[in-house]
């Protein structure tokens, strides 16, 4: 039963330490269109193929981000390589996250209903 639990921890750990690891990568990249870029989270297939990485971006365009960092991937990928003590290092899938850009939203129309009902 403990072998069972352990597998999806790894898992967790794995996909903890490439996110870590992907946010400095990037601040090597020399593209212009990757600006201020934050690795909200990532996710790693069970067989640790493909690793799908979700990002934000404070300043840039987020469809040329994305595309650029689809291209560094390869890169990426190699810089991943020399720091993850695993067998297998998975092939980086970039995404922008468009969950705190609603969060900034929702709060944008919380707000303003707030001040609307203050006014009544």
């Amino acid at each position: 039963m403990r072998h069972k639990r352990a597998i999806p921890n790894r898992s967790f750990r794995v996909a903890d330490q490439i996110q870590r690891d992907v946010a400095e990568l990037i601040r090597d990249l020399k593209d212009p269109r990757v600006g201020m870029v934050t690795i909200n989270s990532v996710e790693v297939t069970p067989d640790y193929a493909h690793a799908q990485v979700y990002f934000s971006v404070l300043v840039g365009n987020p469809e040329e981000c994305a595309l650029a960092l689809n291209e560094a991937a390869g890169f990426l990928r190699n810089g991943l390589f020399k720091r993850l003590a695993i067998h297998t290092v998975p092939t980086l899938h970039f995404h922008f996250d468009k969950t705190t850009e609603r969060a900034a939203d929702l709060s944008a129309l919380i707000a303003r209903a707030n001040a609307t009902r203050a006014k009544e």
